[in-house]
């Protein structure tokens, strides 16, 4: 039986729990835009973000810009009372640590040997990856159970009529995607 999910998806996980993946197969798979939050905050290189005064302006702006529908993917707690209150669904993805570590990092090592160009000229580098303090990898370790909770706490506290689907597994992902529809 197809998930039926309406037309305005919001999906939460960890870095590296494949938000963006499944975001831009569900906007593919319905026809309507896929919204990634990182590439309106992080919106100059050298990873300059915005104030959340203009990022939620902007993320208000591109869902203005998509009324027949959107997908929207990210954590960041200074919009999720603009997105989840739109909401028709809200997928979690809720995989366990060691599958999304594995994903983090091997989607990260490969981009910072090869300064591949991410959002808006920015680019992973290998001394960000492996020598600093602002490392995705080391946020991976140390933001994951403070993802966690964020992600339960708004789901519980901010006011939203969304089908909250939670998925702990890659396989509970695929059969998702293959019944969305």
């Amino acid at each position: 039986m197809p998930h039926e999910v309406g037309r305005r998806i919001a999906i939460y996980g960890n870095s590296g729990s494949g938000k963006s993946t499944l975001g831009h197969a569900i906007g593919e798979r319905l026809g309507i835009p896929f919204i990634e939050l990182d590439a309106i905050v992080h919106y100059r290189p050298k990873w300059e973000d915005r104030t959340d005064d203009d990022f939620r302006a902007q993320v208000q702006a591109a869902l203005d810009a998509s009324p027949n529908g959107w997908v929207c993917d990210g954590n960041y707690g200074a919009v999720r009372d603009l997105i989840l209150p739109q909401a028709d669904t809200a997928i979690w993805l809720r995989l366990p640590f060691h599958v999304v570590y594995w994903r983090l990092a091997t989607r990260m090592i490969p981009r910072a040997f090869r300064g591949t160009p991410l959002w808006n000229g920015n680019r992973e580098s290998l001394r960000q990856t492996f020598f600093s303090k602002d490392s995705m990898l080391l946020w991976g370790i140390t933001a994951w159970r403070r993802s966690q909770r964020s992600t339960a706490a708004a789901l519980a506290s901010i006011p939203h009529r969304a089908r909250v689907i939670v998925l702990q597994t890659p396989g509970e992902v695929e059969a998702m995607l293959r019944e969305v529809g």
